[in-house]
């Protein structure tokens, strides 16, 4: 249909329409403005910021874990190292179905598809959509191979290079080292405020979880550093890297944490361990040198550290093993230490004139007092002897008359100082206090007097008493030097940037010859008198560690047997070995070398190994046999054989 050309030209026409174009105009005007306004914005006002920007999104910041730092013993040889290795990761926030690639990389590393859905979901809850979720750690060469293949085309999944802990003495000093691995969630919180100024921990950070190596953990993690990787939209990284992004975009290499040099010595470590294998023994063992320095510090049964490394432990077997492999029990498990309680209370009967070194008392095989029986580890007694008798052949019934004589408040003067009864303040975590009673804890821990009766328990390191094998070991070797009480340690040097080290010394805690804050003072004939008759128990022709003896070479020490439970005065005489093993006694020995003038001293507890002599004698045999072939080469003489010990059936009540 034609249209008019009066309509078309029409101005009134033209002038309705004018007014409404203008407002066009006007709003397109205003819209170009905005428009150009925004883009001058961006562009000059916030550009730099946004090009800064848009370099931090193409590129990934990747951690760079730093090296710990090596743990080697007293002559340089390593005990802790590491190794490089590989790890298998997802980013998530590149990941677009997770369900897919959960069945992609799960048989791969052998791994149940359900559960590892359920951990990386639960991880993503617990740590935002942009974390990253660690498959699995030290992958082996066929898991990183096929990983490889399906990378490409699995956006999020990485393989990353890692640095690997590794124990190379394996279960042998597990609870002295103790482990690394991946920080909790839990932990982060508790060592952030712990290091608070001087490091922070993140999710993924390797931290130390137990021994030395979270004693250690300031000085030897070491400071990760960080690499910027360009990617595409789906996390792959590209092959064109560059060094510098821009400003606070620079590479940084990880800083290796410091390394640390121990007291102990690898070789006679070894021989100890072996010692507890060789033997099938349970228990603990911790050699000394004579101004503090550990030697050997071994616990039975233990864990190999490399499996948390590697994730292969069995945790639940671990926990619910009853005998403990987990507990650092050199320093954890105080236990009754028997008889080698007795010299302890030999110094204090000595020192307090309750004897002299050639007073003869009568030792029957039975003492009534307040009637009750307490029982001799013979049936028929020892007669009458002297006190380098009775610390020889181990009278209970000599102690229950010093332990009458001097009373818990007088035995506890003397034997606190000596090392029992509070920590010893070594440089290893967890250290227990053990108990050494008198009559004011009774009133404070109990509410009630203390009993006459106990003295005589006390006096033969049985009822309250308890102690550790390092505690015992301090002891001991308190009694060697004649009075000089060292503080235990472990760390030798720690050895910081550009090589400067920071070296820690024996520490003199106190000399006995001197009158203590207590009042108290031992002499140097007490202690004289004291290491004769240890020396007597292993070389002498009636000591209950006679098959202890290296030829060549005169120790001192005494034996033990601590008992897990009370016995009816008929079950007393009875076979410990035919027991079941949780009610076997416990066997000590404690001894140092040579017995004039000490440089070693050992203390070896052989749990439900029912005598001292049989059960912990073969480990100090082999520890002490081990260090004087290393340093007194030659000493050792080809073995006696000596007359089998008298070897007590009990040594309690």
């Amino acid at each position: 249909m034609a249209v008019s050309s009066d309509y078309i030209n029409n101005p009134d026409e033209v002038r309705d329409f004018l007014p409404k174009y203008q407002y066009f105009y006007l709003i397109l005007f205003f819209t170009s403005f905005i428009f150009l306004s925004r883009l001058l914005y961006l562009q000059v006002y916030k550009g730099e910021d946004l090009r800064d920007f848009s370099e931090k999104n193409r590129l990934k910041p990747v951690k760079l874990l730093a090296p710990r730092g090596f743990i080697f013993d007293r002559n340089n040889q390593v005990l802790v190292k590491n190794h490089p290795g590989l790890d298998a990761q997802l980013s998530l926030q590149y990941v677009n179905k997770l369900e897919d690639v959960v069945i992609k990389v799960a048989p791969i590393l052998n791994l149940d598809p359900e559960k590892l859905l359920q951990r990386i979901q639960r991880h993503k809850k617990i740590n935002g959509p942009f974390a990253i979720f660690k498959l699995k750690e030290n992958l082996n060469k066929d898991e990183s191979f096929r990983l490889k293949k399906i990378r490409i085309n699995t956006p999020g999944l990485e393989i990353r290079e890692s640095v690997i802990r590794y124990y190379p003495l394996g279960e042998n000093g597990a609870q002295l080292f103790g482990y690394a691995r991946e920080v909790t969630k839990n932990q982060i919180e508790r060592m952030n405020r712990t290091f608070a100024g001087k490091f922070s921990v993140k999710q993924g950070d390797i931290v130390g979880q137990s021994g030395l190596e979270e004693k250690l953990e300031k000085d030897v993690r070491g400071q990760d550093g960080i690499q910027f990787l360009q990617v595409d939209a789906f996390g792959r990284e590209s092959s064109n890297q560059a060094s510098i992004y821009g400003e606070g975009l620079v590479d940084q290499d990880p800083i290796p944490g410091f390394d640390i040099q121990l007291t102990i010595d690898k070789d006679v470590q070894i021989a100890a361990h072996k010692a507890f294998v060789d033997n099938q023994r349970i228990g603990s063992l911790v050699a000394m040198k004579s101004n503090g320095e550990i030697l050997a510090w071994v616990n039975s049964p233990s864990f190999d550290p490399n499996d948390f490394v590697k994730g292969t432990l069995n945790w639940s077997e671990l926990v619910n093993d009853p005998f403990k492999p987990l507990r650092n029990k050199i320093v954890q498990d105080p236990l009754s230490p028997g008889s080698t309680f007795k010299p302890l209370m030999a110094v204090a009967a000595l020192q307090e004139n309750a004897i002299t070194p050639t007073k003869i008392i009568s030792c029957p095989g039975v003492l009534v007092f307040g009637g009750r029986p307490f029982h001799d580890h013979l049936k028929q007694g020892h007669g009458n002897i002297n006190v380098y008798d009775a610390i020889e052949r181990s009278s209970n019934v000599f102690f229950y008359k010093m332990g009458i004589e001097l009373g818990v408040d007088r035995i506890y003067n003397y034997i606190s100082l000596l090392g029992l009864g509070s920590k010893t303040g070594i440089d290893v975590p967890l250290e227990a206090s053990g108990l050494l009673p008198n009559t004011q804890w009774r009133k404070t821990a109990r509410g009630e007097a203390w009993q006459p009766g106990d003295n005589l328990s006390v006096a033969i390191g049985q009822g309250f008493v308890s102690a550790t094998p390092l505690q015992m070991a301090l002891s001991y070797n308190s009694i060697a030097t004649e009075g000089k009480v060292y503080r235990p340690f472990v760390v030798k040097k720690i050895i910081r940037e550009n090589g400067k080290e920071e070296t820690f010394q024996e520490t003199l805690l106190r000399n006995l010859q001197e009158t203590q804050p207590n009042g108290v003072r031992i002499s140097e004939e007490t202690f004289k008198v004291v290491k004769e008759g240890m020396r007597r128990v292993i070389q002498g022709n009636r000591g209950t560690a006679r098959a202890s003896r290296l030829p060549g070479v005169e120790m001192a020490g005494k034996t033990g047997t601590a008992q897990v439970m009370g016995f009816s005065a008929s079950q007393i005489y009875s076979s410990c070995e035919a027991r079941p093993i949780h009610q076997r006694h416990h066997g000590w020995l404690v001894a140092w070398a040579p017995a004039d003038k000490p440089e070693i001293t050992i203390a070896a507890v052989a749990e439900h190994s029912c005598h001292g002599s049989s059960g912990a004698g073969p480990l100090i045999k082999a520890t002490m046999r081990a260090y004087f072939d290393k340093f007194h080469p030659g000493l050792i003489k080809s073995d006696e054989k000596p007359k089998p010990a008298e070897e007590p059936k009990i040594e309690g009540e």
